[in-house]
């Protein structure tokens, strides 16, 4: 999968409260980019605790469920567009589904 975008992932991590996230999001993003995602039922084959939502939106729990990555799949180009990631404070003020 082509995951769009890094960088978001690395400035989160990089911010003093969330070093914590470092690991866990470096081993998300890797094992993003060696899969071949065709449905969601890929996703929960691979991550059992993912959470399925409308519109190809995928809740992921992040370092012992301390963070919460959203992300919108586009199945057919293979793309991982990374929309949220955030402490679950801040998930509970989003609308996972519409970012």
């Amino acid at each position: 999968m082509h995951v769009i975008k890094h960088k978001t992932l690395s400035d989160f991590y990089k911010l003093p409260a969330h070093r914590d996230a470092r690991g866990a999001l470096e081993a998300w993003y890797y094992e993003a980019r060696h899969s071949l995602w065709a449905s969601s039922a890929d996703i929960k084959g691979q991550y059992g605790s993912a959470s399925i939502l409308k519109k190809n939106r995928v809740v992921f729990n992040i370092a012992g469920n301390r963070y919460r990555l959203v992300v919108r799949i586009n199945y057919d180009s293979k793309t991982v567009f990374v929309r949220f990631i955030g402490t679950h404070r801040e998930y509970d003020k989003i609308d996972a589904e519409a970012i």
